[in-house]
């Protein structure tokens, strides 16, 4: 690969990750979906998931621990981590293997699942006595998703807010969440020999970008209407996803 076309990818990854932490840091998440989905338009999901892994590890450990209730989240959420971390582990393969050509396919219609289930406000409750079965199917069903997307919020997310968790404790709990399946992610990419120097790079730029464009956003968060800043990034969201799906099809086709 030559000089220029390194610099341009840089620089590539050095916007989106700006982009991506200041989503981040306005609405609370959001940095791999948006990483991953703009990416993809450049380069297939594994490819965007070796660049995303590290910023997404730190800025979710970092939310994991800025709050009081970790002790109770594991406990309440033990079985949707477990099933998570197992289902990726299991399903390395599709990201990789034969299946990997509809990487970009499955994750554009999961961008458009994901934007309209959030636009339309879909809730449901889960009964506290229901809470470590469900966690587990849905934990699950979303690790055999991100194993083949790199996108861990559907249906995991939906199921979080469906088990009435104050605000705080939902963040962090998305945090510990997320942390959980990134590792497990990035345990995958390296037995695959994908997560490797080759990657520091890149790495290292996103992770920095993403950190300024998370304090950024931090910063202008007060000055900012929250809600209508989320429905808009959820409208660019079912647009990239839409995007995405169509183009992935039409490559796979010819």
């Amino acid at each position: 690969m030559c000089r220029t076309m390194i610099d341009t990818m840089l620089i590539l990854i050095a916007a989106v990750f700006a982009l991506a932490g200041f989503v981040k840091g306005v609405i609370g998440l959001g940095l791999p979906t948006v990483s991953m989905g703009l990416l993809a338009t450049t380069m297939t999901p594994v490819q965007a998931l070796t660049i995303v892994i590290v910023p997404a590890i730190v800025t979710n450990i970092w939310q994991t621990f800025a709050g009081p209730y970790l002790r109770d989240i594991i406990r309440r959420l033990w079985p949707l981590l477990l099933t998570t971390a197992i289902a990726i582990w299991f399903s390395g393969s599709l990201m990789t293997g034969p299946y990997a050509k509809y990487g970009a396919i499955v994750l554009g219609v999961l961008l458009v699942v994901y934007a309209v289930v959030t636009l339309v406000k879909f809730q449901f409750k889960t009964a506290p006595k229901d809470e470590k079965w469900v966690g587990g199917i849905v934990g699950a069903i979303t690790g055999v998703v991100s194993a083949a997307t790199g996108v861990q919020v559907i249906p995991s997310m939906p199921f979080m807010q469906s088990i009435g968790m104050e605000k705080n404790e939902l963040v962090q709990a998305l945090g510990l969440y997320f942390t959980v399946a990134t590792m497990a992610q990035a345990f995958n990419l390296t037995s695959a020999g994908l997560l490797n120097a080759a990657t520091a790079v890149p790495g290292v730029v996103a992770m920095i970008t993403a950190f300024a464009g998370m304090f950024l956003g931090q910063a202008v968060r007060d000055r900012m209407a929250p809600d209508q800043f989320r429905r808009w990034f959820l409208i660019a969201m079912l647009l990239l996803g839409i995007y995405l799906a169509i183009s992935a099809t039409l490559a796979v086709m010819k």
